[in-house]
């Protein structure tokens, strides 16, 4: 299907969707989720043809970690669409209602956004996840998925469609452009007659193409250069546990922690007993010299390395002398995603969530959380590292805009 037939399409079953009711768009949701499960065998078989195609291209582990489905990542795409389903609608609420003085009662509702384009890398998932959202707001959703996971999510959509029909409900409201050379991606960047919003979800340079050559609005997703700081009144086993979890868990996400700032007052403490627990997972240190002369065993960290988001077994390490120190620096150097501090000091808690610039800043927990499902969003279109519009794991709200309604009984302007 050639694109610009892909827009119309979408174009015309946006208006459909928008009429949609709850009932309807659940009872497809539910029955997009049991078709993955039935299509579980389906899915995995192209998923193994996109493994073995990146593992001929030395496709880092990280990224082959974000590419690759199993059961379990089979069965929380459909528990995701599930749990949109029973989220509440947010369209058709009436948000505000005001009384004027003439008569008038002027009142803003929630609609949805249209058509929202979305431009993606190897994460199969996000498929899933981002028709469950787009259908649940009554949205149109074209995806343009990269080519090292093209097989995998054509099985995907050709799954979600099934349960549509199933339902009664519009098949074109998920479209996947199948075409994926950068030409077609940069055409889809110019569809304004078609396209309402972009969404690019990636790396950086990805992100940046769409930001720097799209003509259609675009909602930026960021890179995750994530922090942890290790404050002077932190309980040791806590930090390393939460900076264990949210350096090893998954690699390849963007909230996984990159880069890691600790007090001086308690590096001569810390450092071995992190050095002893990372080795566990083979994850190489990148320190400055004050950590270097603790533990020699650290390499060099170079001026790249603070800013990095490296997607694999590597952390920065950063040693600060106060939390002004450790704010400055995260500030500096982070992508606007995920924050957190390790303290005991309430004090330290209040003002590094004050005033850390990020779309989500923690105390005491792992970075990984920065997740539409572990928000209780049922899934996410991505996370937003903007300030309009929408910021850090979005949602249904996130999906919608608002209009005036009007109530008049006859007023007249003089």
């Amino acid at each position: 299907m050639e694109l610009m037939e892909i827009g119309k399409r979408a174009k015309e079953v946006s208006h459909l969707l928008n009429k949609m009711g709850t009932a309807q768009k659940n009872n497809g949701l539910l029955k997009a989720a049991q078709a993955l499960l039935d299509g579980e065998k389906e899915i995995l078989e192209a998923n193994s043809q996109d493994i073995k195609k990146a593992q001929e291209n030395g496709m880092s582990q990280g990224l082959i970690d974000r590419l690759a489905l199993n059961e379990k990542r089979i069965a929380a795409m459909a528990e995701g669409l599930t749990q949109i389903a029973g989220l509440e609608d947010p369209i058709g609420e009436v948000v505000s209602m005001k009384r004027r003085p003439n008569g008038l009662e002027i009142g803003k509702k929630r609609v949805p956004l249209g058509v929202i384009g979305i431009i993606y890398e190897a994460r199969p998932n996000v498929t899933a996840d981002a028709f469950g959202l787009c259908f649940k707001t009554g949205n149109a959703v074209i995806l343009k998925g990269g080519s090292d996971a093209l097989q995998s999510n054509i099985a995907i959509v050709s799954c979600i469609r099934k349960g549509l029909k199933e339902a009664g409900a519009p098949e074109d409201a998920i479209l996947l452009i199948t075409d994926t050379s950068r030409e077609t991606t940069k055409q889809l960047m110019k569809m304004n007659q078609y396209v309402d919003v972009l969404i690019p979800r990636g790396g950086a340079g990805l992100i940046r193409t769409v930001v720097e050559n799209s003509t259609v609005p675009v909602i930026e997703t960021g890179t995750g250069n994530c922090h942890i700081f290790v404050d002077e009144s932190a309980d040791l086993d806590m930090a390393l546990n939460i900076i264990f979890n949210a350096k090893t868990q998954r690699i390849g996400v963007c909230n996984a922690c990159e880069s890691l700032v600790v007090h001086r007052n308690i590096a001569e403490t810390f450092l071995p007993k992190l050095e002893e627990r990372l080795s566990e997972k083979q994850v190489e240190i990148r320190s400055d010299e004050a950590g270097r002369a603790i533990v020699p065993e650290f390499v060099p960290a170079a001026e790249e390395d603070w800013g990095k988001e490296y997607l694999d077994y590597i952390l920065s390490l950063k040693i600060v002398d106060s939390l002004d120190e450790a704010i400055s620096h995260i500030n500096r150097y982070n992508t606007g995603h995920s924050e957190a501090i390790i303290t005991r000091s309430y004090e330290n808690a209040q003002r590094f969530l004050n005033e850390i610039d990020a779309a989500a800043v923690y105390v005491n927990a792992s970075t990984r959380f920065t997740d539409g499902f572990e928000f209780g969003f049922g899934a996410e279109i991505g996370i937003s590292t903007q300030k309009l519009h929408a910021r850090g794991p979005m949602g249904l709200l996130e999906l919608t805009s608002t209009k005036y309604i009007i109530y008049g009984n006859g007023q007249i302007r003089e």
